[in-house]
């Protein structure tokens, strides 16, 4: 069953990090294992200042293996770094989709 994770953070530096998450999507390119589907960043229209990734993964079993590889974790560090506070995570499974 597909997994989607939403993780909502504030940042005064989108464009570093979309500079890194450009990177780290270089660099994962040929890596084998579990990776995203597929991912946004939006822009919250209501709070400036406010992003949110949205990942789906093919499950949560593969959201954990992508989590739990030792890059990712390098790269999340980075991550938070260029955020102003600490993320807020939304764990969901996808029961239903339409219009793809």
């Amino acid at each position: 069953m597909p997994f989607v994770q939403i993780i909502e953070y504030r940042t005064s530096h989108i464009e570093e990090l979309r500079a890194l998450r450009r990177e780290f999507r270089e660099q994962s390119a040929g890596a084998t294992g579990a990776k995203p589907l597929r991912g946004i960043i939006a822009a919250d229209g209501d709070r400036p200042g406010t992003y949110l990734s949205v990942v789906e993964f093919a499950s949560a079993e593969a959201a954990a293996e992508a989590s739990g590889r030792p890059e990712t974790q390098v790269f999340f560090g980075r991550l938070t770094e260029l955020m102003d506070g600490p993320p807020r995570f939304t764990n969901l499974e996808v029961i239903e989709t339409w219009g793809m």
